[in-house]
């Protein structure tokens, strides 16, 4: 099953790594996050991706042109320009790098490469976020529902501490950023079928993929969500680049290879 990930927004938010290199290219143990979520798929067979660029897509392009070289042991002849490969690293991906537009929005970028696609049912998700998911699990309830498209749901964790209060406004506890606050997201990590072309109108260009065509699914319930319970990771902020940083050196909890 084919792979599609969104690779082109500017990440205003960690501008400090983004005005270098568009964010699905910074890394986390020295490798692009982008990498890491391909490596997720892989994991369960999924090796064909299509990466919808945008801001800085180049680098992106470079990245993969060169990346066979970079992952093998190589013997440079000046004399006659030619370079023998030894021990070669890389792994059996087949990208397809297309160019979805600078400032093209998400549903946008999402219709520019359906083409790619072809009539066959399709996994979604964004460049910047890492998680467990059992992709095989996943593609499981997507076929038993039916439905278009289904979405991984993960429950939001809570930015700041809360605090645990009796009537009279006595505080008994304080707990740091609990984990669950009880809010189902989008986690991204989506299973779609072909139909979904017909929620993507003409003018996609200036549309959120999940504004108006998720928006639509919901209304014709043709969106289901399959809850994931375990760890999910947004990389958002340079904190949590941080984050992810410590956790690869210490309990890459999303390795999956």
């Amino acid at each position: 099953m084919k792979v599609v990930i969104f690779a082109g927004g500017r990440g205003t938010r960690i501008s400090e790594e983004s005005s270098l290199r568009p964010k699905p290219m910074i890394e986390i143990g020295g490798k692009p996050i982008l990498w890491h979520i391909m490596k997720i798929y892989a994991a369960y067979g999924h090796t064909e991706f299509i990466i919808c660029l945008g801001y800085k897509g180049w680098v992106i392009k470079e990245y993969f042109a060169n990346y066979f070289l970079h992952n093998a042991d190589i013997t440079v002849d000046m004399s006659n320009n030619s370079i023998e490969v030894h021990n070669n690293k890389a792994e059996p991906f087949k990208v397809s790098l297309i160019d979805t537009g600078v400032d093209t929005m998400t549903a946008g970028r999402l219709k520019k490469v359906l083409p790619y696609v072809g009539n066959e049912t399709f996994m979604l998700t964004y460049g910047d976020g890492v998680c467990n998911v059992d992709i095989d699990n996943l593609v499981k309830y997507h076929k038993e529902s039916g439905k278009i498209c289904t979405m991984t749901a993960i429950q939001a964790t809570s930015r700041f501490g809360v605090l645990k209060m009796e009537q009279d406004g006595t505080i008994d506890s304080f707990e740091e950023k609990p984990a669950d606050s009880g809010t189902w997201i989008n986690g991204g990590f989506f299973v779609v079928e072909p139909g979904i072309a017909n929620y993507l109108p003409a003018d996609s260009d200036d549309i959120m993929w999940e504004r108006e065509p998720m928006d639509k699914l919901a209304a014709d319930r043709q969106i289901g969500a399959y809850k994931h319970h375990d760890f999910w990771k947004c990389m958002d902020t340079l904190r949590d680049k941080e984050e992810l940083e410590h956790l690869w050196q210490t309990e890459p909890i999303w390795k999956k290879w």
